[in-house]
């Protein structure tokens, strides 16, 4: 296999492995990050859960159940 070839299976099997999975690094609120793995858009939740929520624990949780994560 030639190198471009094999740069170019790298990339793919670099996305594949990552794809899925998202990080989203500070929320303009804090310094924490979020995770995703196979959710839905970050913004769309946030502000879903800020609406629906009065407590940071309940926040925390309300993201947790849209599939994202705080680390």
């Amino acid at each position: 296999m030639s190198r471009k070839h094999l740069a170019a299976a790298a990339i793919l099997g670099l996305g594949l492995m990552t794809s899925g999975c998202i990080t989203v690094i500070g929320d303009h609120d804090d310094d924490h990050a979020w995770h995703g793995n196979n959710a839905g858009s970050f913004e769309v939740a946030r502000d879903a859960c800020r609406a629906e929520t009065e407590t940071h624990r309940g926040f925390i949780d309300c993201m947790s159940n849209r599939g994202w994560t705080r680390s």
